[in-house]
């Protein structure tokens, strides 16, 4: 008598399990890594007004989420004092700080604080210059035959790189998510190796549906 034996290969199963995980290894931390950014100030990071403005903005990449406590601004003069007059305010992505519109000639300090579209907080910091001020005239750096103003010219622009403190976390962010793709093209790879090394070991067995002679 002739008996036929089937069986179901539990492969398919275990790879269609395989790509779900890679999936979800794959998407979910980038999605929780996109952060809105800020996209533009005015004044414009690193750059130079002539005098100060009544007011600062700063422009990010979505829309932030408004509450009390979550957006804060200080703007600092070049002894430190604030120059900030009352509290920030938010309309969709733009974020707009009243400020005296008085202060001396020399380097500003921005520090804000947002909460992204996503739900999480967001800080960062740039520094703008005020070339003229309260005094009328233009700051010393514009002469160029005395050593103060050479001083004033070489300082100023090394405390600016603090505005490239967001741009670096943008490009960690862009790395760590190459890492996760290739770690999950890896899996995939070594996934179907195992599969294809399965169904070729299971090609080379006796069937098990050969007739057994029987005993007379």
């Amino acid at each position: 008598m002739k008996i036929t034996v089937l069986r179901r290969s539990s492969v398919p199963i275990a790879l269609a399990a395989t790509l779900l995980a890679a999936f979800l290894v794959l998407f979910s931390p980038l999605s929780a890594s996109a952060h809105d950014a800020l996209v533009s100030s005015s004044p414009e990071a690193d750059g130079s007004v002539e005098t100060v403005p009544t007011e600062l903005t700063l422009t990010f990449s979505a829309k932030l989420i408004d509450g009390e406590g979550a957006t804060e601004v200080v703007v600092t003069d070049p002894s430190g004092d604030a120059v900030t007059d009352g509290a920030a305010t938010v309309d969709g992505a733009i974020v707009t700080q009243p400020l005296r519109g008085t202060g001396p000639a020399g380097e500003y300090h921005v520090i804000w604080k947002v909460v992204s579209s996503d739900g999480h907080p967001t800080s960062g910091e740039y520094s703008f210059t005020v070339t003229v001020g309260d005094s009328g005239t233009a700051a010393p750096t514009a002469a160029p035959t005395s050593a103060a103003p050479e001083q004033s010219a070489t300082t100023e622009p090394s405390t600016a790189p603090t505005a490239t403190t967001a741009p670096d976390s943008e490009d960690a962010d862009g790395g760590s998510a190459w890492i996760w793709i290739l770690s999950i093209l890896g899996v995939l790879v070594a996934a179907g190796a195992g599969t294809w090394l399965a169904l070729r070991g299971r090609g080379g067995r006796p069937s098990a549906d050969s007739d057994t002679p029987s005993e007379r």
